[in-house]
C-alpha cells in the first residue's frame, strides 16, 4: 500500500504539491510493473524517495542548467524539476523503457523545464556546459566522478545525493577528486528537522 502523504510534503513542494502527488501516484501505480522501483518501496515511497530527493532542491542554482545522470524513474530529476521550475533539467538515462517513462511524465505533468536525453553519462557530446550535475543511487563516488565532472563548466558543481556511507565514499575517491581537480569536497545533510532521515549530499566544485 502506498505510504500516506506526509504533512511536510506541503511545506516542501508548496504550490507544486499537486504535481508531486500526481507523479507519486503514477510511480506507485506503474513503477513496479515497468521496472522502475522494487515491490517493497510503496510503503516508503514518499519519505524515502520523493521527499528525500526534493529536500535537495534549494541547493541548485536558479536559472541554471542541471544534469541528472542515470535518472531512471525520475529520482531525483523529475522530483527536482517539479520543486524547482526555475531550473532547466536535463535527464540523462540510457535505458529506452525508462526514457519512455520520463518523457511520458514530462508530458503528463506539463513540465516545460525538462529535456530527456537517451545516453550514458560518458556518451555526453555537448562538453562541460552544465552548471551542476546530480545523481542518486547510481554508483560509488569514485566511479561517479568520471561520469559527472566532465559535463560541468568551470566553477560549476557536483551535487550528488548519497546515503549513510557518504563520508567513506569521499575518502575512497581521493584519487579521482585530484584527477578531476575537484575542490571544496564535503558532505552536507539536507532536510534536518524536516524529514525523518536527512539526505546526505556530496558537493564539490569543478575546476
Amino acid at each position: 500500500m502506498l505510504e500516506q502523504e506526509p504533512d511536510v510534503a506541503a511545506d516542501i513542494f508548496g504550490d507544486r504539491l499537486a504535481q508531486a502527488r500526481q507523479f507519486t501516484t503514477a510511480l506507485a501505480e506503474h513503477g513496479e510493473e515497468r521496472g522502475l522501483i522494487g515491490p517493497l518501496e510503496l510503503p516508503r515511497l514518499w519519505s524515502r524517495h520523493i521527499l528525500n530527493s526534493a529536500v535537495a532542491g534549494p541547493l541548485f542554482p536558479a536559472g541554471g542548467r542541471v544534469g541528472d545522470i542515470g535518472s531512471g524513474a525520475g529520482l531525483p530529476g523529475l522530483v527536482l524539476a517539479i520543486s524547482r521550475p526555475d531550473v532547466r533539467w536535463v535527464l540523462i538515462e540510457p535505458m529506452e523503457r525508462r526514457v519512455a517513462w520520463l518523457n511520458e511524465q514530462v508530458t503528463d505533468l506539463g513540465l516545460e523545464n525538462v529535456e530527456v536525453v537517451r545516453a550514458r553519462g560518458e556518451d555526453w557530446k555537448q562538453g562541460p556546459v552544465l552548471d551542476a550535475v546530480t545523481a542518486r543511487a547510481v554508483s560509488a563516488l569514485r566511479t561517479l566522478i568520471p561520469l559527472t565532472a566532465p559535463l560541468v563548466r568551470d566553477g560549476g558543481e557536483l551535487i550528488l545525493l548519497k546515503g549513510a556511507n557518504a563520508e567513506n565514499e569521499v575518502t575512497a575517491a581521493d584519487k579521482q577528486v585530484r584527477k578531476f581537480r575537484l575542490s571544496n569536497v564535503r558532505v552536507e545533510p539536507v532536510g534536518e528537522g524536516v524529514i525523518s532521515e536527512p539526505t546526505r549530499v556530496i558537493r564539490a566544485t569543478v575546476r
